[in-house]
């Protein structure tokens, strides 16, 4: 019994050390393994710390190559050159073309403006602006490489505020503003002429607005230079020479300001952006400069607006087809202080003519006439009589100044429609 017990502690002891053993190894083995983990960790940690240097190193070359550039910039800066550079390169404007949906409308638009923008392409950056996704569009815009594009992506619901209006004209404000907003406050440009895709430009067309924008910068009381005469049909203009001032905003081919985009872009309206500029709210007082012959034509007879007017108003507009140096022209006489009395002088040269039968009495007159309305109906009926534009916004015909519409009549005479407080307004004694 008592070998029987030997041997069987013997075992246990046998077993108790094999089992130890078998740890001990398992032991030794995993710390060989956290050992290998831990030596490619120090590895991988030295590698990153090679890149850390290597990066801290870089960005000193990096830090050192703009403190040279700093200092070759301030160096350039004093000599003058940046200002020479300046007085070549800086764009007049920005030129964007507002486009949605009709391919074959752009396309004879793009043509037009680069007829006459190629020259002066540093001068007038041109832009595409496409609200939405139409294929053949983007893909006309992309094949042009003299011009930039714009894609205006909305996918936000329209929900208009009167039952049968067209989503049409709110998707057209919202495009307006973003692309506004682009070109001023990404781009930064001072100014930006707004053209459609449906218009053609005249030869002058961007010497006109440099010389705008000379008026614009020195005149505050001027809220935007347009190219556009409502009244513009080729049986009313003649001088292409002559300029106005108008309390109605024309539209149509228009550049404004920085500093205007600025006041105007934080209440921009949810549609109809261009009857809302018209209100006397929102332009204060201030004027637009019109020509006499407009520097754009609007082929556009179908679009959002359904050809409204299109036959009557629109077709029978005169481009200009005479090339005006605009760089020698003396235009002081559009600044406030001056155009008063300069408008007022051709007012009362105008001979006054009264009665039921003005219009009658104005086909035997030679000269430049007058006619008093007494009151918007008054006014749209003699407006009927002659062909001209009927409408008012906001208590102001189209294309008046102070409440005088004025055009030529068979030739080179004018007409001026005037309202009873006109003569006043301009200081014109009425006789």
């Amino acid at each position: 019994v008592a070998a029987l017990a030997f041997i069987y502690i013997q075992m246990r002891l046998f077993a108790t050390q094999s089992e130890y053993v078998d740890r001990l190894a398992a032991a030794i083995e995993a710390e060989d393994h956290c050992t290998s983990q831990t030596r490619l960790l120090i590895d991988k940690i030295s590698q990153q710390q090679g890149r850390v240097v290597a990066l801290e190193e870089q960005m000193k070359r990096q830090d050192q190559e703009c403190r040279q550039l700093r200092a070759l910039v301030q160096d350039l800066e004093s000599k003058g050159i940046k200002k020479l550079i300046g007085d070549v390169q800086m764009p007049v404007a920005a030129v964007v073309v507002m486009a949605c949906s009709r391919a074959d409308y752009l396309e004879k638009t793009i043509k037009s403006i680069l007829k006459y923008q190629t020259s002066v392409a540093s001068k007038y950056p041109l832009f595409i602006s496409q609200d939405g996704s139409n294929p053949d569009v983007r893909k006309l815009a992309l094949s042009y490489d003299q011009l930039t594009y714009m894609q205006h992506l909305d996918f936000e619901p329209v929900h208009t505020e009167r039952p049968g209006e067209l989503v049409a004209y709110y998707k057209i404000a919202r495009h307006y503003k973003w692309a506004l907003d682009q070109l001023f406050h990404k781009h930064n440009f001072s100014r930006v002429i707004i053209l459609e895709d449906d218009m053609e430009i005249a030869a002058d067309f961007f010497d006109y607005f440099e010389a705008g924008a000379t008026l614009l910068d020195r005149d505050k009381s001027i809220m935007a230079i347009s190219s556009w005469n409502d009244n513009g049909q080729r049986q009313f203009v003649q001088d292409p020479y002559a300029l106005y001032r108008s309390d109605f905003f024309p539209g149509l081919g228009w550049m404004l300001s920085k500093s205007t985009w600025s006041e105007l872009s934080p209440k921009w309206p949810k549609a109809y952006w261009d009857d809302w500029l018209r209100l006397k709210e929102n332009h204060r007082g201030r004027q637009f400069i019109r020509p006499e012959v407009c520097r754009t034509y609007n082929f556009g007879e179908h679009g959002s607006s359904l050809g409204q007017f299109f036959k009557q108003y629109l077709e029978p507009i005169k481009l200009n087809d005479v090339q005006v140096d605009w760089k020698s022209m003396d235009l002081s006489y559009l600044l406030e202080d001056n155009y008063v009395k300069h408008f007022g002088d051709l007012v009362k040269k105008a001979k006054p003519i009264h009665g039921a039968d003005a219009v009658l009495k104005a086909f035997n007159i030679d000269g430049d006439v007058r006619i008093q309305y007494r009151d918007q109906l008054d006014f749209e009926d003699i407006a009927r009589q002659f062909g001209i534009f009927e409408e008012w916004k906001d208590g102001v015909p189209r294309a008046a100044y102070k409440g005088i519409v004025v055009f030529r009549f068979q030739t080179s005479r004018r007409v001026f429609l005037v309202a009873p407080d006109s003569l006043r307004q301009l200081g014109v004694e009425d006789t």
